[in-house]
């Protein structure tokens, strides 16, 4: 591993440790020629299904647009970013488990959806109004009245 400081290519490491429940894999390191620390995490690169768009158009899948559109239902509320970082985790577990080689963007936002309800009440109804495309307060109201009820 190439040191980030100094460029060096002779690093050795000094801890290494399971994270996210076992997907990764973080590593400690020491530069043996300028002696900074630094931190490198390490994940089995893994294939996800293609996300099939409302219009047709096939995307990759990208983790970053997921975590983005997640993040902006979650700005400025209580959230741990931890538990973001496992939800985000669990529905790339979920996507891979089933195998399927693409997967709609609908089916996609429902699963962030399920992750959101779980996490904070107003993310989940900031995305949904989002996602389901709200025309008016009425649909607002309809889907607050749905939550208090569960």
């Amino acid at each position: 591993m190439r040191c980030p400081f100094c460029t060096a290519q002779d690093t050795r490491v000094l801890d290494s440790r399971l994270i996210n429940d076992g997907d990764q894999v973080r590593r400690r390191r020491e530069c043996n020629v300028c002696k900074e620390r630094f931190t490198t995490f390490e994940t089995a690169e893994l294939n996800m299904p293609s996300v099939v768009k409302r219009d047709g158009i096939r995307e990759p899948f990208e983790e970053t647009k997921l975590r983005s559109g997640m993040l902006k239902s979650l700005e400025k509320r209580p959230v741990d970013r931890d538990a973001i970082e496992a939800a985000i985790t669990r529905i790339k577990k979920e996507l891979i488990a089933k195998g399927e080689r693409e997967i709609s963007a609908r089916e996609l936002g429902e699963k962030v959806m399920k992750e959101l309800i779980l996490l904070d009440h107003v993310a989940f109804v900031r995305f949904a109004s989002v996602y389901r495309s709200f025309q008016d307060v009425s649909e607002f109201t309809d889907m607050i009245e749905d939550l208090q009820k569960k």
